[in-house]
């Protein structure tokens, strides 16, 4: 029995507090929407102002789909640039967020009926266990990053970075991380990206549970290892709860190429996007835009070039150049502006996607069986696309490094997309791979299981 067909989540109530970023905002949102499947009562922590107008946006539209949600709107102290190492708006805001919690205790203890449990984003661990504490509830987080990088989070406070022995991280039980995959943030000295991950990862067995948007199907042994014991004795279960699935609140107002789409043959189409944090260079949009074109094969391309939306006024035209937009305009199609990527990845006229391998997009592309042509730019994504490689659903050109160290040529671009688009080899492993996907969230399915086993604890307290 699901569940979906059970009254024991009613009584349930759950606060959702995610941090900043669309990255981290998307798989809170889908995760809000699973648990109103298993009848939870909900509580969305916002915080004020946002970063991007993507993020206000991609909110509207979600409480105008789930009206049943309580939003509580949290409005965060500035950050004293004067104590930041960065000039990262995302990082700068997760700083804010933990440094402002303590304003939103009263407001959670006065939500009626009380709060069963509170889920925080990873970045908050520290704040959020002070205030679950208050509240004397319990405290999971959602890693809303890869299983792998998880492991790495955990056992990187027993990592001596300046260990002489090698450009190796050996994690127990996973295998070695060379240190020049390691989000690029976690290198700079006094960084608030290092503080946060540090301070934070020492305290992971604090919780009451770790939630992930994973599967057996890409993650399976890891997900075994971290659960045995093997990674860090003592950690708290950790729970696969992916894919977690888009939903319909996530189309955006503006220009569809679905239609366009519609008129092309199936996996003739490659979709390149770089996620919502990546600002490629002036040079570097110029020779993606020349390797799209001499693939040979149609294309949907999304660019952009700032890091903050706010900040993004120019027009298309102006970030491509008018004289490539003209020679692009007749094999493909360019645009520069938030789209469903899920929606595009699931049309049949797809057959692969250039990716900078944010988890995201890694899970929605194994959820639509498309094969992926990593390309990490930051973060977590270097290491995201390893497991791509590894796991067989795509490829990854290691030479090319990060994304915005080195600038990739437009032919060797264009040979790559074409190897990914004619390997049947990644074609029928990423056909599995959904196959699994679509099992895993399906009625009774892991999933299903996994949201049952959690309600089960949080109606207990636990």
């Amino acid at each position: 029995m699901s569940t979906s067909d059970q009254p024991s989540g009613d009584l349930t109530h759950v606060a959702l507090f995610p941090s900043a970023g669309m990255g981290h905002l998307v798989p809170f949102l889908r995760l809000a929407a699973a648990l109103l499947r298993h009848h939870c009562k909900l509580t969305l922590i916002t915080s004020h102002p946002a970063v991007s107008s993507a993020e206000s946006q991609l909110i509207s539209r979600f409480l105008s789909a789930f009206p049943q949600i309580t939003e509580l709107k949290f409005h965060i102290v500035p950050l004293d640039p004067l104590v930041a190492n960065s000039d990262d708006p995302f990082f700068l805001q997760f700083e804010a967020i933990r440094r402002s919690v303590h304003l939103i205790t009263s407001p959670l203890s006065a939500l009626c009926p009380p709060l069963s449990a509170l889920v925080c984003d990873v970045s908050l661990i520290s704040s959020a266990l002070v205030l679950s504490a208050t509240l004397k509830i319990p405290n999971y987080v959602l890693f809303t990053s890869s299983a792998i990088m998880f492991s790495l989070f955990a056992y990187y406070p027993f990592v001596k970075m300046s260990d002489p022995s090698g450009d190796l991280i050996h994690i127990p039980a996973i295998g070695s991380i060379p240190k020049t995959s390691l989000p690029p943030p976690l290198l700079v000295d006094n960084s608030i990206f290092k503080k946060i991950f540090t301070q934070d990862g020492r305290r992971i067995k604090e919780l009451n549970g770790v939630l992930i948007n994973a599967m057996d199907a890409m993650e399976g042994d890891t997900l075994n290892a971290l659960n045995s014991g093997k990674v860090v004795d003592g950690l708290p279960p950790v729970v696969p709860i992916g894919p977690l699935l888009p939903c319909e609140f996530e189309n955006p107002e503006g220009k569809s190429p679905i239609k366009w789409l519609e008129k092309l043959p199936p996996r003739s189409v490659v979709f390149a996007s770089f996620g919502s944090r990546t600002a490629a260079s002036r040079e570097q949009i110029k020779e993606i835009g020349i390797g799209l074109a001499s693939s040979g094969y149609k294309f949907l391309w999304i660019v952009k070039d700032k890091v903050v939306d706010k900040e993004d006024r120019e027009g298309v035209e102006g970030v491509v150049g008018e004289e490539l937009m003209e020679k692009l305009k007749e094999k493909g199609m360019v645009l520069k502006e938030w789209v469903n990527q899920e929606e595009i990845l699931g049309h049949r006229a797809v057959g692969g996607f250039v990716s900078h391998c944010g988890w995201n997009s890694v899970i929605e592309a194994a959820l639509k069986g498309v094969p992926v042509l990593a390309w990490p730019q930051n973060g977590d994504q270097m290491i995201n696309a390893g497991l791509v490689a590894e796991k067989g659903v795509g490829m990854w050109v290691e030479k090319w490094g990060w994304g915005h160290k080195c600038v990739v040529k437009g032919e060797e671009l264009g040979g790559r997309i074409k190897e990914l688009m004619e390997s049947d080899g990644l074609r029928a492993r990423a056909a599995e791979v959904k196959e699994e996907a679509a099992k895993a969230v399906a009625v009774g399915g892991s999933c299903d299981r996994a949201f049952e086993w959690l309600i089960g604890r949080w109606s207990k307290g636990i």
